[in-house]
């Protein structure tokens, strides 16, 4: 959203024109989240879906971690991560978005030097833009969330399943040492969180970020070496 600072002059505020497919992308987004929710954090839901993924998993990952359940959830954390990483790097325009976010910091920043210096028609002529960038923010926005269904069908199953999982663990497997404490329980809690959902987010999530970095970093260099294919032949 763009806001100038310090402005000492109200600008017209602008409610985009709704569009009944956004809205209805949004929604379903929407609802799959609460869906999703409800399913991670009721307990029996949860442990019933998860006893149908385990029917794939337990032969492999479950078996891994019988004696010692780190490993299989690791496992389970990065590859669950992986696929959602690798799922939203291809069906994000990570160079349209690096674009819309560069023009709006620009937008913003001349913004605020007509307010500062009180350029009445320049405030006014990029009052009248702001709506076009506004709705261009706007666009990214809802191309982030119009993922996130997609990458609920392959988290909640993983999840599911490591939380079934843990629950079987009775043979004094489940305590195992953390960074947070010398031991604890997996089944234990931390508040409303399982110990096991806090040791999955301390392994998946720095996997997520380095994973997400490296795959923007190989396309956009494959990107660089292409525009200065393009421009060598052009000079040819």
């Amino acid at each position: 959203m763009i806001i100038p600072a310090n402005s000492p002059i109200q600008t017209p505020s602008y409610t985009p024109a709704p569009n009944s497919k956004k809205t209805n992308s949004m929604m379903i987004t929407m609802l799959v989240f609460v869906l999703a929710m409800f399913i991670l954090f009721d307990q029996g839901i949860r442990n019933g879906l998860g006893r149908i993924v385990g029917y794939v998993l337990d032969p492999t990952l479950g078996a891994l971690g019988q004696n010692d359940p780190v490993p299989a959830l690791f496992l389970t954390g990065m590859l669950m991560v992986g696929l959602s990483t690798i799922i939203r790097h291809f069906a994000t325009d990570y160079v349209k978005q690096a674009e819309t976010q560069k023009i709006t910091n620009a937008f913003n920043k001349e913004l605020r030097a007509a307010y500062q210096e009180n350029n009445k028609y320049k405030i006014k002529k990029m009052t009248e833009m702001q709506q076009e960038m506004m709705q261009k923010s706007m666009d990214m926005s809802t191309g982030q969330m119009k993922i996130m269904p997609v990458t609920m069908i392959i988290i909640v199953p993983f999840f599911a399943w490591i939380g079934f999982f843990c629950s079987g663990l009775t043979d004094g497997s489940e305590l195992i040492s953390v960074p947070w404490a010398d031991v604890v329980n997996l089944n234990g809690r931390v508040g409303p969180f399982f110990n096991w959902m806090l040791l999955y987010s301390a392994i998946s999530i720095p996997f997520g970020q380095l994973l997400s970095r490296l795959l923007r970093f190989l396309m956009f260099r494959k990107r660089l070496k292409e525009i200065e294919h393009a421009e060598s032949e052009a000079a040819q």
